[in-house]
C-alpha cells in the first residue's frame, strides 16, 4: 500500500481549524528550502515558538512542526524568499482559511503597511502565491497560464472554478447530486461530491452501503444513511472534535487522518493516536521519509524502479480520473444547453416575465414572493427553483436538472454559455489526455530500463557505476547515470557574478554598487584589468591575473580571454536589459581606475572615475550560456558562451528576449531536468533560483537551437 503523499481537503479542513489557534502570532522570519518547501518561524505569545512548514511539491501539506527537528536555514535565500521575508518580517498572523472545500489554503498576515495572502495551492503541479490586499501577485513559485485561469506576477490572483462542498450540502441538494449520476454510489461521492476516494469509501463503510451499488439500485434509506454518515464526518471536523491517526501497514505509514476511519479498521491496518492533528501530520510525513530512506539504504543505491512505477501509475490513475471528471463535466453542461432549446416556450417565458417585472421596479422579493404564490397553477413559476438577485440569475428545474440562468439573456445567450462552458472543459480534457500519453510513455520508459538493469546483471552496472563515485571521468555519461555523485567546493568569488575564460583566467563582476566598491577596493591587483560598458548601469567587471592568494605577477592575457572579459560586461549591463543585442566594452588598467573626483564633481556609490587611453571593444553580442558542470565540481556555471559550453555537461543558450527573469530560470531548470537521468542531481544543484544568478537583469529568451547536448 503506497503512502499518501498529499493532504485532502478533509485533511486541510482539519489543519484550518488547529491553525488557527495561534492567530495573532508575530512572523520572525520566512525560509525557502529547495524549490518548494517554504517555512515561516513565528512567535506564539500564548504557545511559543511555531514552525509553520508548506510543501508543494510531490509532497503536498501545510502543518506545523517541532521546532527541534526543523533542518538547517540554506545558505543565501532565493530571490522568493528575500522578497517574502521582507514582506512579512513582524507581519500578525491572522488565521488560515480553506478554499470552498479545495486542496487550497489562504495564509493571511497583517502589517501596517498593508496586508499579505499566501495562497498555497496543494493539488496537480502544486504552487504558491503571494498576494497584496487587492489581490495582485506579487510573486509566485509557478507561473500559470492558462484558458481558465492565470497566476503570474503582476495579474490578479485566480481560484480554480469552484467545487462543491460536501460537508455544505443538504439533505435535498445531496439527494439531487447522487440521482444525476450514472455511475455507482462510491464513485459518485468520490467524483461528483468531491468526498475523494478515501472518504467515499469511508462514507460508504459508516452507512454500511455496498460502494459498488448502481445509482438507480439506491433508496430513499440508502440516501438517508449516506446522509447521516456524511454528517457526522462534518460535525467531528466542524467542532474541532478530532481524533486523529497514523495508519500503518507492515510496519510502513500508509496515512494520516483527523478521525478514526473504519474502512482501516477493516482493512486490518495498525493505528497510533495523537492529541492534535497537525502533530500527527507531521510525525507522518517525518516516518514515510525515514521509511524511503530505510528503503534507500537497503537496495545499496539500486535503482527504485518499483518506486518510480508506482508513482507513474499513481499519476495516470489521477489523470484517468481527471478526464472522465472532465468528460461528465462537460456532458452536464451540453445536456443543460438542450435542455434550454427542448423547453423552449417555458424558458423564455419566464425570462421575460422577470425581466419585465425587474423594468416595472418590481424588487427581487416581490418577484420570489409572486412566483411561489403561482407556483401550484403555473408551469413557469413553478420551474423556478432559486432566485439570486444579487448576480441576476435563476435557477430552473427542467426533467429533473438544475440550470442556473442570466435574465439579462434570451434563451439562446444562456445555451450558448452552457456549449462554451462545455467547449472550455474539453480543452482540459484534451491537454490532460496529452499529459496521459506523456506519463504513459514515462511509465513505458522506466519499465524499459528496468529490463536493461536486470539483463546486464548487478555486478556489471556495479562496475559501470563506479566511475562516478571514485571521481571525475571524462568517459563517463553523467546524463544517463542513476546517481550522480554530488563534489562542491565554496569558492570566495562565487558571491559576485563570476566565470572562468577558455584559457582558465578568472573573472569577475558586481552585482550591485556595493560589490562594485568591494571588488574595486579588495581585489582589484595592479596586473588585472578592469572593464565596464559605455552605457551606464553595467558591472564592474575584473579579469583576475591571479588569485587573490597568489603573488601579483605580469600576465599576457590571450585575445580571446580580453574578448570574453569585454563580452561578460556588456551582457551583464544595462544593455540586455535594454533589450539591445550588442554593446561597446572597454578596458582598462588597474592604475586608471579612481575614487576620486575631479574637483567640484561627485561621484556615486558604485562608480568610479576612470583616466588616460582605453582599449574598446565595439560590437559585443549580449549573449550568455548556462549550463551544468559535472566535472571535478557539480555546479551551475554562467557566462559567455564559449567557456561555459566548454565546460558544462548540459547548457543553453540565451538572448535578450521576453521571459522575465525568474521564469527564464524556471525554463531552464525545466529542460536541465529533462536531461538527466538522475533529476535529483538537478533538483540539489541547479534550482530556478540558482540558475537566475546566473541570467542578466531583465528579460530573456533561449534559443532552442543551441541546447546541447539533449538526452533524448
Amino acid at each position: 500500500m503506497e503512502p499518501k503523499r498529499e493532504l485532502s481537503s478533509v485533511d486541510l479542513a482539519a489543519i484550518e481549524t488547529e491553525l488557527n489557534r495561534h492567530q495573532g502570532a508575530k512572523v520572525d522570519k520566512v525560509y525557502l528550502y529547495g524549490e518548494s518547501l517554504l517555512r515561516i518561524k513565528m512567535r506564539d505569545f500564548d504557545r511559543g515558538r511555531v514552525e509553520l512548514l508548506v510543501e508543494v511539491s510531490e509532497q503536498k501539506r501545510a502543518h506545523t512542526t517541532d521546532p527541534d527537528t526543523i533542518p538547517d536555514a540554506p545558505g543565501r535565500p532565493p530571490n522568493f524568499a528575500m522578497k517574502l521575508r521582507n514582506r512579512l518580517r513582524s507581519a500578525d498572523f491572522l488565521g488560515v482559511e480553506q478554499y470552498e472545500f479545495d486542496r487550497i489554503l489562504r495564509f493571511e498576515f497583517a502589517r501596517e503597511d498593508g496586508n499579505t495572502t499566501i495562497i498555497a495551492e496543494l493539488f496537480g503541479e502544486g504552487n504558491i502565491a503571494v498576494v497584496d490586499q487587492n489581490g495582485s501577485v506579487l510573486q509566485c513559485l509557478e507561473t500559470i497560464r492558462l484558458n481558465s485561469r492565470t497566476v503570474a506576477p503582476g495579474s490578479q490572483y485566480e481560484f480554480p472554478s469552484s467545487r462543491i462542498n460536501p460537508l455544505a450540502l443538504s439533505y435535498d441538494q445531496f439527494v439531487k447530486q447522487m440521482e444525476d449520476s450514472d455511475t455507482d454510489v462510491v464513485r459518485t461521492l468520490a467524483t461528483q461530491l468531491n468526498l475523494g476516494g478515501l472518504y467515499a469509501e469511508e462514507v460508504c463503510a459508516r452507512a454500511d452501503v455496498e460502494k459498488t451499488t448502481d445509482i438507480d439500485a439506491t433508496s430513499a434509506s440508502t440516501y438517508d444513511g449516506l446522509f447521516e454518515a456524511l454528517q457526522r464526518v462534518r460535525e467531528d471536523i466542524a467542532q474541532g472534535e478530532f481524533s486523529p491517526r497514523v495508519y500503518y501497514s507492515d510496519g510502513d505509514p500508509v496515512d494520516v487522518t483527523p478521525l478514526p476511519l473504519e474502512e482501516y479498521e477493516q482493512a486490518g491496518l495498525t493505528a497510533e493516536s495523537y492529541s492534535s492533528f497537525m502533530t500527527a501530520v507531521d510525525t507522518y510525513f517525518k516516518a514515510v521519509e525515514d521509511a524511503e530512506d530505510d528503503a534507500a539504504t537497503e537496495t545499496d543505491d539500486k535503482p527504485d524502479f518499483e518506486a518510480e512505477i508506482a508513482k507513474q501509475e499513481r499519476i495516470i490513475a489521477q489523470q484517468e480520473g481527471a478526464i472522465e471528471s472532465f468528460e461528465t463535466e462537460a456532458q452536464a453542461h451540453r445536456q443543460k444547453a438542450e435542455l434550454l432549446y427542448g423547453n423552449y416556450n417555458l424558458v423564455d417565458n419566464i425570462i421575460t416575465t422577470i425581466r419585465e417585472a425587474r423594468e416595472a421596479d418590481h424588487s427581487w422579493d416581490d418577484i420570489r414572493e409572486t412566483l411561489e404564490q403561482a407556483a401550484p397553477e403555473n408551469s413557469a413559476a413553478a420551474a423556478v427553483s432559486h432566485i439570486d438577485g444579487s448576480t441576476g440569475t435563476v435557477t430552473v428545474t427542467l426533467e429533473g436538472n438544475s440550470v442556473p440562468l442570466r435574465i439579462r439573456d434570451g434563451v439562446e445567450k444562456n445555451a450558448d454559455r452552457m456549449y462554451t462552458e462545455a467547449k472550455r472543459v474539453e480543452e482540459k480534457k484534451t491537454g490532460a489526455l496529452e499529459a496521459l500519453e506523456q506519463t504513459r510513455a514515462e511509465l513505458e520508459a522506466v519499465k524499459q530500463r528496468k529490463e536493461e538493469w536486470n539483463a546486464s546483471g548487478e555486478d556489471e552496472k556495479e562496475q559501470e557505476q563506479q566511475p562516478a563515485s571514485t571521481g571525475p571521468d571524462d568517459d563517463l555519461d553523467y546524463q544517463s547515470v542513476e546517481s550522480i555523485p554530488i563534489r562542491r567546493n565554496e569558492q570566495w568569488y562565487e558571491e559576485f557574478r563570476w566565470f572562468h575564460t577558455s584559457d582558465g583566467f578568472l573573472v569577475i563582476g558586481g552585482r550591485n554598487a556595493k560589490q562594485n566598491e568591494m571588488l574595486v577596493e579588495k581585489y582589484l591587483e595592479p596586473h588585472d584589468r578592469f572593464f565596464h560598458t559605455q552605457a551606464q548601469g553595467g558591472p564592474v567587471t575584473i579579469l583576475k591575473a591571479t588569485g587573490p592568494s597568489e603573488a601579483a605577477r605580469n600576465v599576457a592575457f590571450p585575445d580571446q580571454t580580453l574578448a570574453e572579459a569585454a563580452q561578460f560586461a556588456v551582457s551583464y549591463s544595462s544593455v540586455w536589459k535594454d533589450g539591445r543585442f550588442a554593446g561597446e566594452a572597454y578596458m582598462v588598467k588597474p592604475d586608471q581606475v579612481s575614487k576620486t573626483p575631479e574637483s567640484g564633481e561627485y561621484i556615486e556609490k558604485g562608480s568610479f572615475v576612470v583616466r588616460g587611453d582605453r582599449t574598446y571593444y565595439r560590437d559585443v553580442e549580449a549573449e550568455v550560456a548556462v549550463g551544468i558542470q559535472c566535472e571535478d565540481i557539480t555546479r551551475v556555471i554562467g557566462g559567455p558562451p564559449a567557456p561555459v559550453e566548454e565546460e558544462a555537461t548540459v547548457s543553453l543558450r540565451f538572448k535578450p528576449g521576453q521571459y522575465a527573469q525568474n521564469d527564464a530560470g524556471k525554463l531552464a531548470y525545466r529542460r536541465f531536468r529533462r536531461a538527466f537521468t538522475d533529476e535529483s542531481f538537478v533538483r540539489k544543484i541547479a534550482s530556478p533560483d540558482q540558475i537566475q544568478e546566473f541570467l542578466p537583469p531583465g528579460t530573456s529568451d533561449i534559443l532552442d537551437d543551441t541546447w546541447t547536448p539533449f538526452r533524448e
